[in-house]
């Protein structure tokens, strides 16, 4: 999965990621590349949880097996 994600920088210094397709997800870093690591996880988060509400996540359960 790809998400698009729009950097900002304010005037204090600190870093915006914004990912478009979850419009309330904004994360923030006092750098560029910590900002999108937010965002990143926070975007998987969202699918995540959107998937669980539709009822298309289905979680794999371990094998269990000998040997």
């Amino acid at each position: 999965m790809h998400f698009s994600i729009v950097h900002e920088q304010g005037e204090d210094g600190r870093w915006t990621a914004q990912v478009p397709e979850f419009p309330q997800l904004v994360a923030y870093g006092r750098t560029k590349e910590e900002a999108t690591k937010k965002a990143e996880i926070l975007a998987l988060l969202a699918l995540a949880e959107k998937r669980l509400r539709l009822g298309r996540y289905r979680p794999r359960l371990p094998r269990r097996g000998f040997g």
